[in-house]
């Protein structure tokens, strides 16, 4: 049987995960996999995310030259959504493109990755990375035990049922699904009720009633085919209140083991691939707004002023919690307020 990683990993050490023989001499190549909750496709055509996570092998693959290899399961294929950051922390899962708030419930600090109205442009987003408040929360995670790789963010915009949830008078008595602890928050001190889970489960809330309103990137909304239970669209397009932290991370453990030249790879490929993520995300803010339309919903963009509205309760609700949990969040919360 080959040996792999995991097997020697069970073993207390760290160690290439396949070994390949060839010419009668073997060549060590480690495999990585790669998980993430959003539809397959292929490496030119489908969810952006996954095309990402794809070229990132591809990548891998071609400037390796067979010692390092990443296989990529998509749609929760490997394991269910949630359980894939922990399972990294552990090293027991080797990478994901994974929502930072759905790891909130084990490391807080990550629920400032979908912060409602903190974030509202993409060039604000992408600036995170090389400030100050980009280096704390890499200096966090890496004391948790994961890597970021590759920086995304993603617009998001609300589809509804029946009504537009629009500005904060329209949200009392909707069930809404927010994305994280944060927007349930807003939304709730705004008169609706929430509900949290994962992007993939929400048009199952939909169909069944469960929810009258998901909030969450363009990308979902698309990809998981919201437009046919929905007869409004709030679009992200313009401005928005929601811009979620969707990076490609690692577990620490997995990462160590490597030799340097194959972490130097990963991340440099991570890097190359930002611009390829961000365009995704910018290029479905548009085209949500053309597949909704065409199934008859009503598609609206929030003006600055019904903006300004949401902010105001952000601040006096999740920012406010956010601030109160400990002190890496209160420091996080006040640099990331000095980004513009």
């Amino acid at each position: 049987m080959p040996l792999t990683r995991r097997h020697i990993l069970a073993s207390g050490l760290a160690a290439p995960a396949l070994l390949k023989f060839g010419l009668g001499a073997a060549q060590a190549a480690t495999t990585l996999k790669l998980s993430h909750q959003f539809p397959g496709g292929t490496i030119d055509e489908g969810d952006f995310r996954d095309r990402m996570c794809r070229k990132f092998a591809a990548t891998i693959a071609e400037r390796a030259k067979g010692a390092l290899e990443v296989q990529v399961y998509p749609g929760s294929s490997l394991m269910k959504t949630n359980a894939q950051f922990g399972a990294m922390r552990k090293g027991a899962l080797d990478m994901s493109l994974y929502p930072s708030p759905y790891a909130g419930g084990e490391v807080p600090e990550l629920n400032i990755g979908l912060m409602p109205a903190l974030v509202t442009s993409y060039a604000q987003g992408v600036a995170w990375k090389k400030a100050p408040v980009g280096r704390k929360l890499t200096e966090i995670l890496d004391s948790k035990g994961i890597i970021l790789v590759s920086w995304v963010w993603q617009a998001g915009g609300v589809a509804s049922r029946e009504r537009p949830l629009y500005a904060p008078a329209d949200a009392k008595g909707l069930k809404v699904r927010g994305g994280s602890r944060e927007m349930d928050l807003m939304m709730k001190q705004a008169g609706a009720a929430t509900l949290s889970i994962p992007s993939n489960e929400s048009y199952a809330a939909m169909q069944t009633g469960a929810c009258d309103a998901v909030i969450t990137s363009s990308t979902s909304l698309i990809s998981f085919r919201l437009e046919e239970l929905a007869k409004a669209l709030t679009s992200g397009r313009e401005r928005s209140y929601w811009f979620m932290l969707e990076p490609i991370m690692m577990s620490k453990i997995v990462f160590s083991g490597l030799p340097k030249d194959q972490q130097d790879l990963i991340m440099s490929v991570g890097e190359e691939l930002e611009a390829f993520g961000q365009a995704g995300a910018k290029a479905d803010d548009t085209r949500v707004e053309e597949v909704f339309t065409k199934a008859g919903a009503k598609v609206q963009n929030l003006d600055e002023a019904t903006m300004g509205k949401w902010r105001e309760i952000a601040r006096e609700t999740a920012w406010k919690d956010y601030a109160g949990k400990n002190a890496n969040c209160a420091e996080l919360l006040k640099l990331a307020e000095q980004v513009s």
